[in-house]
């Protein structure tokens, strides 16, 4: 009797109490589990369903703001990258033809020979991957050559979220110059 107790507190010791357990006719824990679903026992009360849908109202109500004001933020940014790139073809333009296209060509001269005067003497485009990017606003950029701003060159800009001149935060212009 002595070596049953002691074999009994060593299974103890290391966790094979479950074996026991089971070996004396004990239901596993997925069989108790299976057993309380199927009476409808296990699930969620209207309750604890009530306090998830609070929480996460809560959070989208903190949370939220700070979303929609990295979305305008990413817009811009987006409109300076693609302004930066529009600056590379143009000035790939310049190299090959001596001159950037004029306000009247627009940027649709990095995709396509111009047929407006003054035509390019040397053109090797198209100087843009896919067509002409439109603003992260779904607006074409402004493109002015010669520039007010860079009478030597051109001027590019977005309007930004307001699509008028001018503007401050996300509204105000993004710009080349």
């Amino acid at each position: 009797m002595e070596r049953a107790q002691e074999k009994e507190a060593f299974e103890m010791s290391i966790g094979f109490k479950w074996r026991r357990r089971r070996a004396a006719g004990g239901a596993s824990r997925r069989v108790r589990r299976l057993r309380r679903a199927a009476a409808g026992e296990e699930g969620f009360t209207l309750l604890e369903m009530l306090i998830v849908i609070a929480i996460i109202g809560i959070l989208a109500v903190l949370v939220g703001p700070n979303l929609f004001g990295r979305i305008e933020e990413a817009r811009q940014t987006a409109a300076r990258s693609q302004i930066s790139t529009l600056k590379v073809a143009l000035d790939l333009y310049r190299l090959d033809n001596g001159l950037y296209p004029t306000t009247d060509q627009g940027l649709a001269a990095l995709r396509t020979p111009p047929t407006i005067p003054p035509l390019p003497s040397n053109w090797r485009g198209p100087y843009l991957e896919g067509e002409v990017p439109k603003d992260p606003w779904g607006r074409d950029y402004v493109y002015r050559s010669p520039g007010e701003h860079n009478q030597d060159r051109y001027d590019l800009m977005s309007y930004g979220r307001d699509g008028k001149p001018g503007g401050e935060g996300p509204d105000r212009d993004i710009v080349n110059w």
